[in-house]
């Protein structure tokens, strides 16, 4: 007999939240740049570590949410592998479209394999993966991504192996996120998620804070943050030429 679905953990959603601000201000910062209204070096090593924090952090509650859904999918009585397997097609055609749309806005430097892309791949390799224990998933974890950002120092001629971490000699992208390394990286969130909500249940005391106002608006972007992320450039962007176009700056 099935079973009815517990409730969302608070704490995976004020985190992912906490990861949608970020993305919103270092986007901001960035469309900034583009714009050449600030003078911060974004593209440098700082700024650029900020930004692979955010998406490290997205993909670890990625590889962590999934262990999540699988469990609540099994108290409906239902198999995890298609239906996840079906939702990591859903967000890489949304990777698609950040594709087809960065290739009208920056087209020298379009989104080849973003993190949209990654997340779509990681969820479906994530699905066949869901029956390692804990105990394999976190050291093959490491070790992929270890490999994997040695593998980002190298390029190649062709463009073929762009999704697995080798990039085309002289191509640029405004967002990449191969498989090797961050596939990696959802592994040990993977195996985080075993150990630290075996069976989608907290095995750790947490106090119940869920009924705070902030808390309350970064579980709402924790829980929209696919639609937060398609919807925020272009949203961004409209306010800044506007504001250029009124002579704000």
């Amino acid at each position: 007999m099935a079973q009815t679905p517990r409730p969302r953990l608070w704490e995976i959603d004020v985190l992912r939240g906490l990861a949608v601000v970020a993305m919103i201000f270092f986007h901001f910062m960035w469309d900034l740049w583009f714009m050449q209204l600030t003078t911060q070096d974004i593209p440098g090593p700082s700024w650029q570590a900020f930004a692979r924090s955010i998406g490290g952090t997205f993909t670890f509650l990625l590889g962590l949410s999934l262990v999540l859904s699988a469990a609540n999918l099994r108290r409906k009585g239902l198999a995890p592998l298609l239906p996840l397997l079906k939702r990591g097609l859903l967000v890489f055609g949304c990777g698609m479209l950040v594709t087809i749309g960065t290739w009208f806005f920056v087209p020298d430097e379009y989104v080849r394999f973003g993190i949209l892309h990654h997340a779509g791949a990681a969820i479906m390799l994530g699905a066949l993966l869901l029956p390692l224990p804990a105990w394999l998933l976190l050291p093959g974890g490491l070790a992929w991504a270890g490999f994997g950002f040695y593998l980002n120092t190298q390029t190649v001629e062709f463009p073929w192996l762009i999704p697995f971490g080798l990039t085309q000699r002289g191509v640029g992208m405004v967002d990449y996120y191969p498989l090797l390394p961050w596939f990696g990286i959802a592994l040990v969130g993977m195996a985080a998620g075993k150990l630290l909500y075996a069976d989608g249940q907290r095995r750790f005391y947490l106090p119940d804070l869920s009924s705070s106002r902030p808390l309350s608006a970064l579980r709402w972007l924790g829980r929209n943050s696919l639609v937060v992320y398609l919807v925020h450039q272009p949203v961004l962007i409209g306010i800044m030429l506007a504001g250029r176009a009124l002579g704000a700056w």
